[in-house]
């Protein structure tokens, strides 16, 4: 992916239009990170469940493959080190060292390790019925893709403007380790996940970046540590 980016400080047809969107939008999009991986032999059942979460209109759910259950006998060809250090990060957050999949993350705050369906689909609930602060637009004309935001109030400090790429889906047959002989397919498997601005919510943001090739986009601004998720938006 070759990124460029700049932010702009947007004039009042942007702060014009945010009003409307606002007011137009009921619930806010959650942010659900799956950590799993090929060769743990409890991940099938949450891969599973991704296909009625990536259904939900409401939810952006990412599969986030880590490598640590590569040394088993089956390497995870989804699985990157940046995103076993996020989970760790996510850990430490919380002052934890131990990591855990298959783990959910729902909006950058809330955890589930297992899979645990009627919990998860509660945890959404509360976090969709959590009026959102901050307004997130996407438009992509190209490569060219603007992403827009505004705050109804302060954030408390800078965010992260994180932007991911995703397969929506692939089968896979796994041939040794603790999976041998499953046929799994994955959802939403997360193949780039890249910080491309900061921002500071004190003023509307324009920010532009250039993204190459086919396949969905999601965006979201998360607080630092990492911490709260508090916009999403995608193109599919």
């Amino acid at each position: 992916m070759n990124m460029r980016h700049f932010a702009i400080i947007a004039g009042g047809l942007w702060v014009a239009l945010v009003g409307t969107i606002a007011q137009a939008q009921s619930k806010p999009v959650v942010v659900v990170e799956l950590y799993t991986s090929q060769g743990c032999s409890s991940c099938p059942p949450a891969d599973d469940f991704m296909a009625e979460l990536v259904s939900d209109p409401g939810v952006i759910a990412l599969a986030l493959h880590v490598d640590y259950w590569d040394y088993i006998g089956w390497k995870d060809d989804f699985a990157m080190a940046a995103f076993t250090e996020r989970q760790k990060q996510y850990a430490r957050s919380i002052g934890s060292r131990t990591i855990y999949t298959p783990q959910f993350i729902v909006g950058g705050v809330d955890r589930i390790e297992g899979v645990n369906p009627e919990a998860l689909r509660s945890m959404i609930r509360m976090h969709q019925e959590i009026a959102a602060d901050v307004t997130l637009v996407l438009q992509r004309d190209g490569e060219r893709l603007v992403i827009r935001a505004a705050s109804d109030a302060a954030l408390g400090g800078p965010m992260t403007v994180n932007l991911v790429r995703y397969r929506p889906n692939e089968t896979v047959t796994i041939e040794r380790g603790e999976n041998a002989g499953r046929t799994v397919t994955y959802h939403n498997i997360v193949t780039d996940l890249a910080q491309v601005g900061t921002w500071d919510g004190t003023a509307p943001l324009e920010l532009e970046t250039t993204v190459t090739g086919e396949g969905p986009i999601a965006v979201f601004l998360q607080q630092d540590g990492p911490g709260a998720v508090l916009a999403a938006a995608r193109i599919d």
